[in-house]
């Protein structure tokens, strides 16, 4: 049969045979090259302009090669040529029902969109792997796909969700390829990790060509070779890094919210959230849609006009204030930290102006709270991973103490709040606000049972922080980024330029504090000489005490001494 192939920066050549060309050459998948696969992170990082064509070419390309590998070293598997296609088309597919911005569309806009305008036709909790299936089923019956009978359909669509159990007579194993229920660790996983690092210039961090290598069956569950412990860790720790420093980062998670504004405001008059129910509306629903709202001339979409308007001159929401969470507080974050208590907050600061704080209101203010894990939570994803070893090559056991603990992270998952507003004229205000719910918020959970503290020092209450402070100030340690960090040291007031804050200074909205205000140490608790909770580095690593000059002049010279006590050097009469 013809084979086609694909220069792929990943993957260097992929083979594609004439089964699967039916699938690509169809306006269903031709429409995944319309679609950002980082979305937003485009923005801050000009490489990262792939689509989610390249990547389903790259997990379909995965996912026949491991079903492949599993049949040439476990021939008793009966891994048959149907299985094999099956397996390399769901990978192909899976992604079909991205919507603009891949996740921004199904996370965020879909069900802010149901709670503004209940819709009864779209459940509450949609995502885009029902609407793979809906494209699917559209592609089989719309196009002339020829090998491919109802059953490979239920099966693909089974082996798309990780649903064994829609076909339960197929092999278990196969539905740990493309999406892994078990613990995560699938092709999809592996394409994107490589695919969105080499786009974004962090450079290539999974040897994902051994994991294939050495991939076997034991009790249904492919497993892997002991030795590949850490390499699979990698794999989850790779994936937290990119949700940190790129699909999380603060000023994608900035025009994210204002693209979801832009579309909500255009939502009434163009109807774009029912279109993920008809295929053929679906088909032209891409990141093309921002360009559609641009070009029209209607008075009703001028707010949302304005909003891309700002995005192209960079004039963002701006990030007001920051910090990090333990995941047993996650619940409480969203009970706490809303643009209504945040708003009350900032009016009950000293020093405003009343007119001023009058024009804030709560739709000025945006609560992002971010979780970043390793895959599973707050758990460990290593542990539901088994892995088999040269002497028993047919048994699998879990790692257990065979990756060394300077690599695993003492907790799995973190939480990050970011408090954004619309409007920067309102930076200080918000930020003091924000800060006045921090404290009680301090206060009433600093004990909490979910996050183990050291004893409390100081008063057991604390004032604001002073307002014209920047969300990146430097307090003294890193420690303070988390809400048990270290206590402030007065008089703290450094400021840098990073990627993760704003520079620190005064906003002419800032309220001063008076001068009967005193700033007062912090009581979240010390963790100054304790481990980063979200880390396996010590917090406050201490140097090496030096020498004392005296005994290092004392000193003898010595094979690693290098030049300690050493006499100068004579110079040569030339």
């Amino acid at each position: 049969m013809h084979e086609r192939k694909f220069r792929d920066p990943v993957h260097d050549y992929i083979p594609v045979s004439q089964k699967l060309c039916q699938f690509i050459d169809t306006p269903h998948f031709q429409r995944m090259k319309r679609i950002k696969q980082l979305g937003t992170s485009y923005w801050v990082f000009p490489g990262g302009s792939h689509n989610r064509f390249e990547h389903c070419l790259g997990v379909a390309h995965l996912a026949r090669l491991m079903a492949s590998t599993l049949r040439t070293r476990q021939p008793k598997l009966g891994i048959t040529d149907r299985d094999i296609d099956c397996v390399e088309i769901a990978g192909l597919c899976h992604d079909l029902g991205h919507g603009p911005w891949s996740h921004v569309w199904d996370s965020i806009f879909i069900p802010l969109a149901q709670k503004l305008t209940p819709r009864p036709n779209i459940p509450l909790n949609w995502k885009h792997e029902d609407a793979s299936e809906m494209m699917l089923d559209d592609l089989m019956a719309t196009q002339n796909i020829t090998g491919v009978g109802d059953d490979e359909v239920k099966f693909i669509k089974g082996l798309i969700a990780g649903d064994h159990s829609r076909t339960p007579h197929e092999k278990r194993f196969l539905f740990d390829i493309v999406a892994n229920k078990r613990n995560g660790l699938d092709v999809d996983k592996l394409d994107y990790i490589a695919r969105d690092s080499h786009q974004v210039g962090i450079g290539k961090n999974v040897w994902w060509t051994r994991l294939l290598a050495t991939a076997r069956v034991i009790d249904d569950q492919i497993c892997y070779n002991v030795k590949d412990s850490y390499n699979v860790l990698s794999v989850f720790a790779a994936r937290f890094n990119l949700h940190k420093l790129v699909y999380s980062h603060k000023t994608a998670k900035a025009i994210e919210y204002m693209l979801i504004d832009a579309l909500l405001a255009a939502e009434p008059h163009m109807k774009i959230a029912e279109r993920i129910n008809d295929p053929k509306q679906f088909m032209h629903l891409t990141d093309s849609i921002m360009e559609e709202i641009e070009r029209s001339t209607q008075p009703e979409l001028q707010h949302s006009r304005d909003i891309m308007a700002r995005i192209t001159r960079r004039d963002l929401y701006r990030t007001v204030d920051y910090r990090l969470f333990r995941w047993g507080l996650k619940g409480k974050l969203y009970q706490w930290f809303t643009p209504d208590t945040i708003a009350a907050a900032a009016k009950e600061v000293p020093g405003v102006d009343p007119d001023r704080i009058a024009k804030l209101r709560a739709e000025d203010i945006l609560v992002d709270v971010s979780s970043m894990h390793h895959g599973m939570g707050d758990k460990n994803p290593l542990d539901r991973v088994k892995f088999w070893s040269k002497q028993k090559p047919n048994e699998s056991h879990h790692a257990g103490s065979l990756v060394s603990s300077t690599v695993t992270p003492k907790e799995y998952g973190e939480v990050l709040l970011r408090i954004y507003t619309r409007n920067p004229s309102f930076y200080g205000i918000v930020q003091a606000g924000y800060r006045r719910v921090l404290d009680r918020f301090s206060e009433e959970n600093v004990l909490d049972t979910d996050v183990p503290v050291t004893p409390l020092e100081g008063p057991s209450s604390a004032l604001t922080p002073p307002a014209t402070e920047a969300a990146n100030t430097p307090r003294g340690s890193f420690a303070d980024l988390f809400i048990f960090g270290e206590d402030e040291p007065s008089g703290s007031s450094l400021s840098r330029k990073g990627s993760s804050g704003i520079i620190a200074g005064s906003d002419p909205s800032t309220p001063k504090p008076t001068t009967q205000e005193t700033r007062t140490k912090r009581t979240f608790g010390r963790v100054a000489s304790a481990q980063n909770p979200f880390s396996s580095v010590p917090l406050n690593s201490t140097a090496p005490t030096p020498l004392p000059k005296s005994e290092g002049r004392s000193r003898k010279r010595g094979g690693d001494d290098m030049n300690h006590g050493s006499p100068p050097p004579k110079r040569i009469a030339s």
